[in-house]
């Protein structure tokens, strides 16, 4: 019997699922017969995904800091849905091992290099993109760095103008030239915010920082309305502590005297016990903003913290 591969690492309870939907779907003809059968209904299961048909297929999905954490996760997800991504970052370097696991795994992936806070870039970017599959229709405005976190004396206006431009600045860049091409057939706007500024104002010393996830929130309202006689759907994720590498971005600087001392000795995050949520968490997440299963929702906020901003607000 010739074969057939799953590539992507499928879990042994995936490939168990994947034959016994194969078994089912053929009933029990005799030897000859099945095995032809077999193999045409797992080649039919590996095109439309093991539990149905891919949610994002053929759709074209701009991510922004996809190198890593959750830009990489919302990534690698939803190329398993069918989307083919546009996976945008500073260096090529960055983006390699993302583009190269999504094409492993049968996906389609191209590198997207630019600064977001720079307008030429992202306007090159995004049109290397449309070349590339001739349509957008999903975007994910993730990238961004927490900048420097210290006392409002201590803080210089270039390094407030610098986490600003990056996180704010950037942010509208990338949906900015998006959206005439999302505005063709419709199409979902995913913005990573932040608890901090949102929900958690006890981080003193990350006032640019905050200031920056406040004022997304504020745009993806505006931009949802604006947006909404187009079919496109614009909203904002606001993740608390995560398993990521954004901790290597922060500067923290003489925050000791300004900040309040407080203590949660069962830790932060009431669900998990202090324990950080993870980038597959909010991928999926991600994958449900971006798909059909939110068709109604729109300028809203969602946290994903294990009620994390609710115990330290």
């Amino acid at each position: 019997m010739s074969s057939i591969s799953f590539s992507g690492g499928a879990t042994p309870q995936a490939q168990f699922d994947i034959f016994a939907i194969a078994v089912k779907q053929i009933g029990n003809p005799p030897g000859a017969v099945f095995k032809a059968s077999f193999m045409q209904t797992l080649r039919a299961i590996k095109e439309e995904g093991v539990y149905g048909v891919m949610q994002l297929k053929n759709r074209v999905a701009l991510i922004t800091g996809a190198g890593s954490g959750i830009g990489k996760a919302a990534a690698l997800l939803l190329a398993r849905e069918g989307a083919r991504i546009g996976a945008l970052g500073r260096t090529e370097e960055e983006l390699q091992e993302t583009v190269e696991e999504i094409k492993k795994a049968g996906g389609e992936a191209i590198i997207l290099t630019a600064d977001i806070s720079q307008a030429e870039e992202m306007s090159k970017a995004i049109e290397r993109l449309v070349k590339e599959w001739g349509r957008i229709d999903i975007v994910f405005a993730n990238a961004g760095i927490n900048g420097v976190w210290a006392p409002l004396e201590e803080l210089e206006p270039e390094e407030w103008d610098k986490t600003l431009g990056i996180n704010l600045k950037g942010t509208f860049l990338t949906v900015k030239y998006a959206v005439p091409y999302l505005k063709k057939r419709g199409g979902s706007v995913i913005v990573t915010s932040s608890v901090n500024g949102t929900r958690i104002f006890s981080n003193t010393g990350a006032t640019a920082y905050s200031c920056s996830k406040a004022a997304q929130v504020a745009f993806t309202k505006m931009v949802a309305l604006e947006l909404a006689d187009h079919r496109v759907r614009v909203n904002v994720i606001c993740p608390g502590a995560i398993d990521t590498n954004i901790e290597e971005s922060t500067q923290e600087r003489d925050l000791e005297e300004v900040r309040e001392p407080v203590e949660f000795p069962e830790g932060e995050i009431p669900l998990t016990d202090g324990v950080p949520g993870r980038s597959e968490q909010v991928a999926q997440l991600v994958l449900f903003l971006a798909g059909d299963a939110s068709s109604h929702i729109s300028g809203t906020e969602i946290w994903i913290d294990g009620a994390q901003s609710l115990l330290q607000g």
